[in-house]
């Protein structure tokens, strides 16, 4: 039937980000409501029991089955799932002709050496290792082509996506002098450590402080470098956690092979961008805040370049939410379907 609304379905939407997805995908005007599912047999209740800005939508959660899936129909799952159970899920779920989006890190990765940072017992290993083989960065600026046709698209992490939309377009026009090194000073909301409260992200921790974490050791690490091709040795990458409830600035230092102009650099961020719906690169004398793009889609971009016309620093700031996660997840739908890439993100 021509009018009928693509269904869909969401694992996982009691956490920050499942709950920001199901919140887009009800004003989504091609959508059907989402069949919300919980992880658990024994899970009962409607998302508006954790979210009570949702009272009156009536949003059942129900267990998740594969049969569940089959008899509404799902035609695309969204994972909001640890990465543990996307691993186990996703080779089930494909096997139903149910494409995915995952939100988790379990499909991000190609390269095994960056992928041990998780340390995944796969049920089946040679299906697993073809699914990572399959699976689709799922970074539409970057991707667009291959995420139209994949059956399995891999969220990027929030961290990376503001990194690697800094730093793709100098990368692959081959300009950045890696000898010297890149430094990414990347700082995010509480929001991006998840919904689960722990000792680091309690309150009295958090608030009026600001903390390093996870040096030489954070799992988004294997992502920047899959995605430039630079070299682990060449990037230093330090995340820091900020007392805001969202939103991630990442200041990167690098040096270029030649000496430039600002106009040089903005060319190629431009013409890298251009027609691009969710990334803004700043005009000259103006640098992102966070503030100007929390609670929304976009990506902003911006740099200064030093009177040598070699050292350059880089800022990058989103929603890790939104663009960071349940945002960019409804870019892929819009994507794999053929919508404009800002349905339901306006």
């Amino acid at each position: 039937m021509s009018g009928a609304k693509f269904k869909t379905a969401v694992l996982g939407a009691t956490g920050y980000a499942g709950f920001e997805l199901t919140r887009l995908m009800l004003r989504h005007a091609k959508l059907a409501r989402p069949v919300l599912l919980a992880r658990e047999s024994g899970s009962h209740g409607a998302l508006e029991d954790f979210y009570p800005q949702l009272t009156g939508e009536h949003l059942p959660m129900e267990p998740f089955s594969l049969e569940l899936l089959k008899s509404r129909g799902v035609e695309m799952l969204f994972l909001a799932t640890p990465h543990e159970l996307s691993r186990e899920l996703v080779p089930q779920v494909l096997e139903q002709g149910i494409r995915i989006i995952d939100l988790s890190g379990a499909w991000r990765l190609k390269c095994a050496a960056n992928r041990a940072v998780y340390g995944f017992v796969d049920p089946d290993a040679s299906v697993a290792a073809k699914l990572d083989a399959e699976a689709v960065y799922g970074l539409p600026e970057l991707h667009r082509e291959q995420i139209k046709s994949a059956r399995l698209v891999a969220n990027p992490g929030c961290y990376a996506t503001s990194i690697i939309v800094a730093l793709a377009p100098l990368a692959r026009a081959g300009v950045i002098d890696s000898a010297h090194g890149v430094v990414v000073d990347a700082k995010s909301g509480v929001s991006g450590a998840g919904k689960k409260p722990t000792q680091k992200t309690h309150f009295v921790e958090v608030a009026e402080n600001l903390s390093a974490y996870s040096v030489f050791g954070h799992r988004h690490t294997g992502e920047i470098l899959e995605q430039t091709g630079l070299r682990a040795e060449d990037v230093i990458f330090t995340p820091h956690l900020l007392p805001i409830p969202r939103g991630i600035l990442s200041t990167i230092y690098l040096r270029l092979k030649q000496r430039s102009t600002f106009a040089d650099v903005e060319k190629i961020f431009r013409e890298f961008y251009a027609g691009a719906a969710w990334v803004r690169v700043f005009a000259a004398g103006s640098l992102p805040q966070i503030q100007h793009s929390v609670n929304t889609n976009f990506c902003d971009v911006g740099f200064a370049l030093a009177e040598d016309g070699k050292r350059l620093i880089l800022v990058s700031c989103l929603d890790n939410l939104l663009k960071g996660a349940a945002g960019q997840a409804l870019q892929n739908l819009n994507v794999m379907q053929g919508w404009n890439e800002r349905e339901g993100l306006n």
